[in-house]
Protein backbone atom coordinates (compact mmCIF):
# COMPACT_ATOMS: atom_id res chain seq x y z
CA UNK A 1 0.00 0.00 0.00
CA UNK A 2 2.89 2.36 0.76
CA UNK A 3 3.98 1.90 -2.58
CA UNK A 4 0.90 3.41 -4.26
CA UNK A 5 0.10 5.84 -2.42
CA UNK A 6 1.76 8.65 -3.71
CA UNK A 7 0.40 7.12 -7.11
CA UNK A 8 -3.19 7.07 -5.34
CA UNK A 9 -2.33 10.98 -4.53
CA UNK A 10 -1.23 12.16 -7.84
CA UNK A 11 -4.82 10.50 -9.13
CA UNK A 12 -6.56 11.71 -6.97
CA UNK A 13 -5.47 15.29 -7.31
CA UNK A 14 -5.97 14.85 -11.16
CA UNK A 15 -9.78 13.66 -10.29
CA UNK A 16 -9.98 16.77 -8.34
CA UNK A 17 -8.84 18.77 -10.44
CA UNK A 18 -11.13 17.73 -13.84
CA UNK A 19 -14.05 17.49 -11.49
CA UNK A 20 -13.96 21.44 -10.57
CA UNK A 21 -12.68 22.25 -14.49
CA UNK A 22 -15.44 20.24 -16.09
CA UNK A 23 -18.43 20.08 -13.60
CA UNK A 24 -17.97 22.31 -10.62
CA UNK A 25 -17.10 25.84 -12.44
CA UNK A 26 -19.49 25.72 -15.36
CA UNK A 27 -21.94 24.99 -12.93
CA UNK A 28 -21.48 28.04 -10.82
CA UNK A 29 -20.82 29.98 -14.04
CA UNK A 30 -24.32 28.72 -15.16
CA UNK A 31 -25.61 29.92 -11.80
CA UNK A 32 -24.19 33.30 -11.42
CA UNK A 33 -25.34 34.11 -15.78
CA UNK A 34 -29.02 33.12 -14.34
CA UNK A 35 -31.59 35.22 -12.45
CA UNK A 36 -31.27 33.50 -10.09
CA UNK A 37 -30.39 36.26 -7.80
CA UNK A 38 -32.11 39.00 -9.67
CA UNK A 39 -34.63 41.06 -7.07
CA UNK A 40 -37.49 42.27 -9.46
CA UNK A 41 -37.75 46.46 -8.64
CA UNK A 42 -38.88 49.61 -10.11
CA UNK A 43 -36.09 50.94 -7.81
CA UNK A 44 -33.12 50.65 -10.14
CA UNK A 45 -28.95 50.97 -8.95
CA UNK A 46 -27.46 54.08 -9.96
CA UNK A 47 -23.47 54.84 -9.57
CA UNK A 48 -23.86 58.47 -9.63
CA UNK A 49 -25.45 60.53 -6.74
CA UNK A 50 -29.18 61.22 -7.54
CA UNK A 51 -32.10 63.34 -5.60
CA UNK A 52 -35.28 61.75 -5.49
CA UNK A 53 -38.08 61.80 -2.88
CA UNK A 54 -37.28 58.66 -1.85
CA UNK A 55 -33.58 60.22 -1.31
CA UNK A 56 -34.68 62.92 0.01
CA UNK A 57 -36.99 61.04 2.97
CA UNK A 58 -34.26 58.92 3.70
CA UNK A 59 -32.19 61.71 4.56
CA UNK A 60 -35.30 62.60 6.72
CA UNK A 61 -35.40 59.38 8.51
CA UNK A 62 -31.21 59.23 8.95
CA UNK A 63 -31.02 62.47 10.97
CA UNK A 64 -34.33 61.68 13.02
CA UNK A 65 -32.18 58.22 13.88
CA UNK A 66 -28.96 60.32 14.47
CA UNK A 67 -31.61 62.99 16.62
CA UNK A 68 -32.52 60.07 18.41
CA UNK A 69 -29.47 58.81 19.71
CA UNK A 70 -28.02 62.18 20.59
CA UNK A 71 -28.48 63.31 24.31
CA UNK A 72 -30.62 65.97 24.89
CA UNK A 73 -28.19 68.81 25.98
CA UNK A 74 -26.34 68.13 22.64
CA UNK A 75 -27.48 70.81 19.83
CA UNK A 76 -27.65 69.82 16.46
CA UNK A 77 -28.03 71.23 13.13
CA UNK A 78 -29.46 69.58 10.30
CA UNK A 79 -28.28 70.97 5.97
CA UNK A 80 -31.63 71.06 4.34
CA UNK A 81 -30.13 68.53 1.27
CA UNK A 82 -27.71 65.61 1.92
CA UNK A 83 -24.20 66.58 0.37
CA UNK A 84 -24.88 62.84 -2.02
CA UNK A 85 -27.17 60.44 -1.81
CA UNK A 86 -26.88 57.07 -4.38
CA UNK A 87 -29.43 54.08 -4.86
CA UNK A 88 -27.71 50.97 -4.42
CA UNK A 89 -31.12 49.69 -6.61
CA UNK A 90 -34.38 47.61 -4.59
CA UNK A 91 -35.01 50.64 -2.60
CA UNK A 92 -31.39 50.54 -0.34
CA UNK A 93 -30.00 53.76 0.04
CA UNK A 94 -26.94 55.54 1.26
CA UNK A 95 -27.05 59.33 2.12
CA UNK A 96 -24.03 61.43 3.18
CA UNK A 97 -24.18 64.59 4.33
CA UNK A 98 -22.88 67.14 6.91
CA UNK A 99 -24.32 68.13 10.46
CA UNK A 100 -23.18 70.64 12.81
CA UNK A 101 -23.16 69.55 16.30
CA UNK A 102 -22.73 71.25 19.44
CA UNK A 103 -22.30 70.44 23.48
CA UNK A 104 -22.35 72.50 26.50
CA UNK A 105 -18.94 71.26 27.35
CA UNK A 106 -17.45 71.87 23.53
CA UNK A 107 -17.24 73.91 20.71
CA UNK A 108 -19.40 73.45 17.94
CA UNK A 109 -17.90 71.45 15.33
CA UNK A 110 -19.39 69.83 11.55
CA UNK A 111 -19.05 66.38 11.28
CA UNK A 112 -19.92 64.13 8.32
CA UNK A 113 -21.56 60.68 8.40
CA UNK A 114 -22.95 58.32 6.19
CA UNK A 115 -26.01 56.37 6.45
CA UNK A 116 -27.11 53.28 4.87
CA UNK A 117 -30.70 52.65 5.15
CA UNK A 118 -33.20 50.63 3.76
CA UNK A 119 -37.47 51.05 2.40
CA UNK A 120 -38.93 47.63 3.50
CA UNK A 121 -42.18 47.70 1.59
CA UNK A 122 -40.73 47.22 -2.28
CA UNK A 123 -42.02 49.27 -4.67
CA UNK A 124 -45.34 50.13 -2.64
CA UNK A 125 -44.58 53.78 -1.77
CA UNK A 126 -47.76 54.49 0.26
CA UNK A 127 -45.75 54.60 4.02
CA UNK A 128 -42.52 55.88 3.22
CA UNK A 129 -43.24 58.91 6.00
CA UNK A 130 -43.67 55.89 8.80
CA UNK A 131 -39.77 55.58 10.04
CA UNK A 132 -41.11 51.86 10.78
CA UNK A 133 -41.02 50.77 7.04
CA UNK A 134 -37.60 52.06 6.99
CA UNK A 135 -34.07 49.89 8.80
CA UNK A 136 -30.92 52.35 9.06
CA UNK A 137 -28.13 49.38 8.17
CA UNK A 138 -25.35 51.35 9.09
CA UNK A 139 -24.05 54.32 10.26
CA UNK A 140 -20.85 55.56 10.04
CA UNK A 141 -18.55 59.15 10.62
CA UNK A 142 -20.44 59.69 13.75
CA UNK A 143 -18.56 57.10 16.21
CA UNK A 144 -17.33 59.53 18.92
CA UNK A 145 -20.83 61.26 19.78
Amino acid sequence: MKKYSFLLLIIGLGVLVYVTDKIIIPLSLDVARSDLFLVGSKDKASPLPISTPLTDIAFMHCNNYIKSKLDPETSITFPKKPINAWSFGNHQYLVNAEITISTEKSSTQAKKYACRITYNNGDTEEGTEDFNNWTIEGLSGLDNL
